[in-house]
């Protein structure tokens, strides 16, 4: 089957853990049946809420291997995040996630080393030849540091399966700079929670989600909402769902949205060292922000796969 790739709602999903330390597959099942459920349209593993930090790269393949038989059968790409250190380790990830059944990569700059323009020019495209997967460079120079710049993406637009970029630069412009050097080129997924229905009104094709992984149904809402022209209603469900994605905005994301998911029925609190859980007046007002949004949560009616009535 092949799977429309870049387009519509990707979550960056979380990694559960049993209080041993393994990964609770259980619990994941539980959540990648929520996304599904939700209507999401693609499944990302192993980013920055996946913990891929603290994961080894055989946990990134029983990850990436679990969720292809997952979802086999259904048109939902699934995506592996690659966020190494040297470009040799990049590449033989790269090949064994297309090995495994990976349908797509989501890629960063390389890590720990600030690579110049011409450095992460050629990392991106070095992988981008190791491999016949599509790739989405992720841009986030708020967290890591290197601005992909458009003259960049003018050198990148070269190598035919980069496809897509991830925009987390937090500058909305960013999103009509990229359409109106390169047209449709390269697909364009928000990723910055706060800003995302802004993201889908300046021309995203999709979004690239944390808050998602607690609330799918919300999340394809808003995305549905605005793509069938409705945007009142679409701005209704963001205005309710802003205290809960600005989690998504904290270096401890991966314990809000942990929680939030926990409350959900979908995820539990545990983390990997060095996070760890929350505790004390933290853990209770991410709680409460919690519970407050459940006093006015929307009634959303759907049909099918999470599509808007």
């Amino acid at each position: 089957m092949s799977k429309e790739l870049w387009k519509g709602i990707y979550p960056a999903l979380l990694t559960p853990f049993k209080e041993s330390g393994e990964i609770d597959f259980d619990m994941f099942g539980k959540n990648l049946t929520a996304q599904l459920e939700g209507g999401v349209h693609g499944l990302i593993l192993a980013g920055s809420l996946g913990e891929a930090s603290t994961l080894t790269t055989q946990e990134k393949y029983d990850l990436l291997t679990y969720t292809v038989n997952f979802v086999t059968g259904k048109d939902v790409p699934v995506i592996l995040g690659i966020a190494e250190q040297a470009t040799a380790e990049a590449i033989k990830i790269a090949r064994k996630a297309e090995e495994l059944g990976a349908d797509g990569l989501m890629v960063l700059p390389p890590m720990r080393y600030k690579a110049d323009d011409r450095e992460t020019v050629i990392f991106f495209t070095t992988i981008a030849n190791s491999t016949s997967l599509p790739i989405m460079v992720y841009n986030n120079p708020v967290d890591y540091g290197n601005l992909v710049t458009l003259d960049m993406f003018e050198q990148l637009a070269t190598v035919p399966n980069i496809q897509a970029v991830k925009e987390s630069t937090r500058d909305l412009t960013n999103i009509t700079r990229m359409i109106n050097r390169f047209g449709g080129r390269f697909k364009i997924l928000g990723g910055v929670d706060t800003i995302t229905t802004e993201a889908l009104l300046m021309g995203a094709d999709g979004i690239v989600a944390g808050l998602v992984d607690a609330y799918p149904k919300e999340t394809v809402a808003i995305y549905d909402y605005v793509k069938a022209g409705k945007i009142e209603k679409a701005l209704a469900i963001f205005r309710w769902f802003l205290p809960l994605l600005e989690l998504d905005i904290h270096a401890k994301l991966v314990q809000y949205i942990k929680l939030a998911a926990t409350s959900e029925g979908i995820s539990n609190e545990t983390v990997r060292a060095p996070r760890l859980p929350l505790v004390g007046e933290e853990r209770e007002r991410i709680l409460k922000v919690i519970a407050d949004s459940k006093v006015n949560r929307p009634n959303l009616e759907t049909k099918g796969s999470g599509s808007l009535v």
